[in-house]
C-alpha cells in the first residue's frame, strides 16, 4: 500500500517517494524502514516522519514483551486493529498477548503484531483470564498436528478456548478453573502418548469431572 508522511503504517507498506538513488542528495533511512531493490519497505508499526532534508524513519510506541527467548520483544501500541495515536488499546503490564512476529533476524530487535497483513485481528490480541503454562515445542507441535485426537476429543466433553504459541506456551480458559487446570494436565500428559492413550486419558477425565459438583 502507498502510503504519505503522517501517515499510520504497517510492516509491508512501502514508501516510494524516498529516492534512494539520487546521487544529488544523501537520504537517511532510518529505524523501521529497509530498502529492497526498487521500494523502501515499512518494517514496523507507527507514524512515518520525515526530517528535513532527506531523513525517514517510523515513530512508534512500543513495550518490551517476553516471549520466551533471549531477548524481548518490541510490541506497538499501533499494532492492533482500529489502533491510533490518540485511540490506543487497552493492554497494561502482565497481560497475555496472542500475536505473531513480524520480525524475527538474529540482526534486528523481534517486533509483534496482533493484526494480520489487511489490519484485522482475527484471533490475535490481548486474552483475558485463563492459565498460561510453559511446555516444549514438540508438544505444540503435537496437539496442532491433524492427525492428534487430543483437542477433539476434549472439545466434545467442555467448552474450553485454547491458544498455542511457537514460543512454547499454551493459555487455555474453561468455564471453571477446576476444568481449566484438568485441561492443562491433559495437554501436558500428551507429550509422550500414543493415540489411543489420548483417547483413554480424555475419558477418564471426563468421568472424574462428572463425579463433581461446581
Amino acid at each position: 500500500m502507498k502510503v504519505s508522511i503522517g501517515d499510520v503504517v504497517l510492516p509491508g507498506d512501502y514508501f516510494d517517494e524516498i529516492s534512494t538513488d539520487n546521487a544529488k542528495s544523501r537520504v537517511v533511512i532510518g529505524p523501521g524502514l529497509r530498502k529492497e531493490e526498487d521500494h523502501v519497505y515499512i518494517t514496523k508499526a507507527g507514524v512515518l516522519k520525515k526530517k528535513n532534508p532527506h531523513t525517514y524513519w517510523i515513530d512508534s510506541y512500543q513495550k518490551r514483551v517476553d516471549i520466551g527467548g533471549s531477548t524481548t520483544a518490541a510490541l506497538s501500541y499501533l499494532s492492533f486493529e482500529g489502533a491510533t495515536k490518540k485511540n490506543r488499546p487497552e493492554v497494561q503490564v502482565g497481560d497475555i498477548i496472542y500475536a505473531k512476529l513480524v520480525i524475527a533476524s538474529k540482526d534486528m530487535e523481534p517486533e509483534l503484531v496482533c493484526i494480520d497483513s489487511f489490519g484485522h485481528k482475527g484471533r490475535l490480541g490481548v486474552l483475558t483470564d485463563g492459565f498460561v503454562f510453559k511446555c516444549s515445542i514438540n508438544l505444540i507441535r503435537k496437539i496442532l498436528s491433524p492427525q492428534c485426537p487430543l483437542l477433539e476429543s476434549l472439545k466434545n466433553e467442555w467448552p474450553f478456548e485454547l491458544a498455542a504459541g511457537m514460543n512454547g506456551r499454551i493459555w487455555i480458559k474453561a468455564n471453571s478453573m477446576k476444568e481449566t487446570i484438568a485441561l492443562g494436565n491433559a495437554v501436558l500428559g500428551a507429550e509422550f502418548m500414543s493415540q489411543e492413550e489420548i483417547k483413554k486419558m480424555s475419558n477418564n477425565i471426563s468421568a472424574t469431572l462428572a463425579g463433581h459438583v461446581y
